[in-house]
């Protein structure tokens, strides 16, 4: 059996130009190597899965090929890791400050990647104090951190910090379709949106998703099937729930909703993304709100037809019982109860009886 390679391995960037969704960063990153103005610490923050390791490895890689401290192989001699997680005591860091008082021996930097820097202790932070506010002039620190508050403000004062910044899911669809380009994988476009939304900004995250998907699937990515494998709700259930509520069909939706609890749905879960659907349904009647709906192409598409259907007035009532069926859902003592009211009144919202009373109020 041949070793697997995960995507977030095999595809991570080696150039700036590769990265995807932080170009504020490496376009700075690449004129300060350019113009001989990097600072001698740095610090990169932000959620985890966007970049932050990668681009320290290649803004080292980029220092050392401008000193000519590259191997013909391209091994770079003179670039240092250390995890802080795992290498957090005093003692770590004296032995890393001790190292850095020795100039190398090719080329004109020694840079060292200090992960996870927030993982340091208080005692570990203060050793590494004096180094960071007076480096010897052949050092460049590059710390990366998820958790800057975790940082003392001596130390972020001496460091130039770049925030990066979540990922938005039009990117990181962009960067699964072309990785399914290369695997040779079939896709849903908005499968590969729902894997996106899932990931919650993170590239990392979406690419470890993606894999799963492609294996469960065997290469051919559908909705249905990453709704199954994220086990969420696709948009089809929501869709097909509100035709039934359109439909007045109380028995139909009760059982509909019975078979969502039975696959192990929280019921919470459900009413909070109906009142999202009806939602999603009020901004899709307009082609000025379209956009304001975060959902696949096709999907939208289904939406605009669907909320063709409903009137203005509905839509808001509808949005109002599911907001006040999510509101009521944890104080009351037969939450299931709940859920299945505000369903029986969304299934009532267009049958004869409401239409008398709106037209006698």
């Amino acid at each position: 059996m041949e070793n697997f390679i995960v995507s977030a391995r095999k595809y991570r960037p080696q150039e700036f130009d590769t990265v995807v969704g932080q170009s504020h960063i490496t376009d700075t990153l690449e004129h300060a190597i350019e113009n001989s103005q990097l600072a001698q610490a740095l610090l990169f923050c932000g959620p985890r899965g966007v970049g932050k390791t990668t681009c320290a490895r290649i803004l080292a890689r980029k220092i050392n090929e401008k000193d000519g401290s590259t191997s013909e192989d391209g091994f770079a001699y003179n670039i240092f890791e250390l995890d802080a997680a795992s290498n957090n005591s005093v003692d770590d860091i004296r032995d890393l400050t001790d190292q850095v008082r020795f100039a190398p021996q090719i080329g004109k930097y020694k840079i060292y990647i200090i992960d996870e820097v927030h993982m340091l202790s208080s005692s570990a932070f203060n050793a590494f104090l004096k180094t960071l506010e007076e480096p010897p002039a052949h050092a460049i620190f590059i710390l990366a951190t998820t958790e800057k508050h975790k940082i003392i403000p001596t130390i972020l004062s001496r460091c130039q910090i770049y925030d990066f910044k979540r990922i938005t899911i039009e990117d990181i669809q962009e960067h699964l379709r072309q990785i399914a380009h290369k695997e040779d994988i079939k896709y849903e476009d908005d499968a590969l949106f729902l894997i996106a939304q899932k990931a919650d900004g993170a590239l990392r995250d979406a690419l470890s998703i993606f894999d799963r998907i492609t294996t469960f699937s065997q290469k051919n990515i559908t909705l249905s099937q990453t709704a199954e494998v994220l086990n969420i709700l696709d948009y089809d259930q929501y869709l097909n729930m509100a035709d039934l509520f359109k439909e007045n069909k109380i028995p139909e939706v009760l059982s509909a909703f019975n078979e969502i609890v039975k696959k192990g749905f929280d019921s919470h879960v459900f009413i909070a993304g109906l009142g999202n659907h009806f939602r999603d349904l009020m901004m899709a009647r307009n082609a000025m709100t379209l956009n304001l709906i975060e959902v696949g192409e096709q999907t939208k598409v289904k939406f605009a037809e669907q909320s063709k259907n409903w009137s203005a007035q509905q839509l808001i009532d509808a949005i109002e019982i599911c907001n006040h069926a999510d509101i009521n859902y944890k104080n009351s003592k037969n939450p299931r109860l709940t859920v299945e009211i505000a369903l029986m009144q969304l299934s009532s919202l267009t049958g004869t009886d409401s239409k008398k009373k709106s037209s006698e109020s």
